[in-house]
């Protein structure tokens, strides 16, 4: 493996621990006159990462509609402002039915939003896959801020201050 590929791997583990620890997302979709429109979605992805994103959603919700009438471009967006976390994410969506990967993804804290639970004819997977994605993280830890304030105060340097940002490229 080169370098390239052992820090692309490093930048995509990065990207799903920021996510991973997220409650939950914006998506965001295109309506039929090309209007954006956003939603907070649960944030339930599996234990690992493969560049997909899960949402549990209502066949009939009209996110779906949108993703079904050609407009299956969409951008979610994490924001984690206690951990200085952030990520936006642009993908491909589309409807997977699925009961082995609904059992997989499914716990009990969804029956708020799903009360008929898992075998919901009506309930199913909105699968995001991740064509580019971009990443804002500033939650070092205390010693590396207070040496990123040291050095800023002494030197000038304010380039540690502003935490890591990188933007991935997954298809």
């Amino acid at each position: 493996m080169t370098e390239t590929n052992t820090e692309h791997e490093k930048d995509l583990e990065k990207l799903f621990k920021i996510i991973h620890n997220v409650k939950f997302a914006m998506l965001t979709t295109v309506n039929e006159d090309g209007t954006l429109h956003s939603r907070p979605m649960v944030n339930k992805q599996a234990d690992s990462f493969h560049g997909e994103l899960w949402f549990f959603t209502q066949r009939s919700a009209h996110k779906v509609t949108e993703v079904k009438k050609g407009s299956e471009e969409v951008n979610v967006s994490y924001s984690s402002p206690e951990l200085q976390s952030y990520v936006s994410i642009s993908g491909h969506a589309d409807l997977v039915d699925d009961i082995t990967k609904k059992k997989d993804l499914w716990n009990d804290s969804l029956k708020t939003w799903f009360p008929k639970g898992v075998e919901d004819p009506d309930l199913a997977l909105l699968r995001i896959t991740i064509v580019e994605a971009e990443y804002w993280d500033s939650s070092a830890s205390i010693m590396k801020k207070l040496y990123g304030l040291a050095k800023a105060s002494i030197l000038g340097d304010h380039s540690s201050l502003a935490g890591e940002n990188k933007k991935l490229v997954l298809s």
